[in-house]
């Protein structure tokens, strides 16, 4: 079974991959890095004939260039650089940076390696690639195609009855269904509603005119753990600093749960609090987080209705609105929501990721405020990496 194309343009990607690759570009062009797939799912067994259809489409991927109305709407964003994008004209994906494999178990294997401002881009790509090829070939497409049109036209009446209040940000570049799907959830949910703010996928936002949406991810406060000169525990510090110098506050939602958000508070100060829009939450209870950082909010004199708290694990359309009912009088409140709206269907969606897990040989982790999410190929580090972290948190927090 070969599929059309997956991936038609570079620009179907998350905008942070955009962000933080331009902060690369400007600042740590020295770096390499190596990313792993893992599919957190039990018992996903992938085919030779998946695995066959994941290299073409890889194939197809590397001779992708951007176009010049592509580059042109990159630099329409305000924080794009002139100079980053006329990199990006010459940039393309190398496919010699992508090592794929197959178990006898079934077990799919991919490895990006490279430097790091070109390894980085691969990884929504990959996983929009692999998540469709695994939904065409396991299940009858058109009978899940329909289950999800189903669940979506629900959540429109949801929102046009006001059962739903919130606004949100579409996230679901990675998890998709399907291309042609997730383009025309963003369609229906930005002509069919007032909820959408954006989307992730700057393809999409390009071509519905709407804003998009994102800044940075854990790899982004990983990456520091792989320059020498940076304390382990003191990598948060060192990225918001290089974001802020890069982006001037014009792109300022914080991610707070690489390596804990506990952490992250003793180098939010008052500085940073400032110079930052709002923070974003990926893991732990978010109601308990939400309290959190309204209490640092308050602890430096500032008023949390002016700061936005950004939701974006694992949500979907109820969660959101209960979220919504305990914080919007209190503080601005938004929802990145994405396997729920690009691939809600019958059939369970899968867990997929790539992360980052070396720079510059050196092993890096993420360990967030759900232990279950912690991934490191190399135990000791992870080890080493925590006990910095509680070193840290026992020495300097109040």
């Amino acid at each position: 079974m070969k599929l059309e194309p997956i991936v038609v343009s570079l620009l179907d990607t998350d905008l942070y991959k955009f962000n933080m690759d331009q902060v690369i570009f400007h600042r740590h062009t020295d770096l390499s890095g190596e990313y792993y797939f893992k599919c957190r799912n039990e018992g996903v067994v992938f085919t030779p004939e998946m695995a066959k259809e994941i290299e073409a489409q890889v194939g197809h991927l590397c001779s992708l260039r951007f176009t010049n109305e592509e580059l042109d709407y990159l630099r329409s964003i305000r924080f794009i650089k002139n100079d980053y994008v006329e990199f990006l004209r010459l940039w393309r994906p190398i496919r010699d940076y992508v090592k794929i494999g197959l178990s006898d178990s079934g077990e799919l294997s991919v490895v990006v390696s490279g430097p790091l401002f070109s390894a980085m881009q691969f990884e929504i790509y990959l996983l929009e690639i692999i998540n469709e090829v695994y939904f065409r070939m396991s299940y009858d497409y058109e009978t899940l195609r329909r289950s999800t049109e189903e669940r979506l036209n629900a959540k429109i009446r949801a929102m046009n009855d006001g059962t739903y209040t919130f606004k949100f940000a579409e996230f679901g570049c990675r998890r998709r269904l399907s291309r042609e799907w997730e383009d025309e959830v963003v369609r229906r949910f930005v002509t069919e509603t007032k909820n959408c703010v954006g989307t992730s996928n700057v393809y999409l936002a390009m071509k519905y005119n709407v804003t998009p949406i994102g800044t940075y991810a854990h790899e982004f406060v990983q990456m520091y753990q792989g320059i020498d000169s940076i304390p382990l525990a003191y990598s948060n510090h060192y990225a918001m600093r290089d974001w802020y110098e890069e982006y001037k506050g014009d792109n300022g939602t914080a991610l707070t749960d690489t390596i804990t958000t506990d952490l992250f508070l003793l180098d939010f100060d008052r500085s940073m609090v400032n110079n930052y829009t709002g923070v974003r939450h990926d893991s732990g209870d978010p109601y308990a987080w939400g309290e959190k950082m309204i209490r640092h909010y308050e602890s430096y004199g500032v008023d949390p209705k002016t700061k936005l708290l950004l939701f974006s694990d694992s949500l979907d359309f109820d969660r959101a609105q209960k979220l919504y009912d305990r914080f919007r009088d209190r503080t601005k409140v938004s929802f990145g929501i994405g396997t729920f709206v690009s691939n809600d269907t019958s059939a369970p969606a899968l867990n997929i990721v790539i992360k980052l897990q070396y720079v510059n040989g050196r092993p890096v982790a993420k360990l967030s405020d759900t232990p279950g999410k912690a991934m490191c190929r190399d135990a000791d580090y992870l080890t080493y990496l925590k006990n910095s972290v509680a070193f840290r948190l026992r020495r300097e927090k109040q």
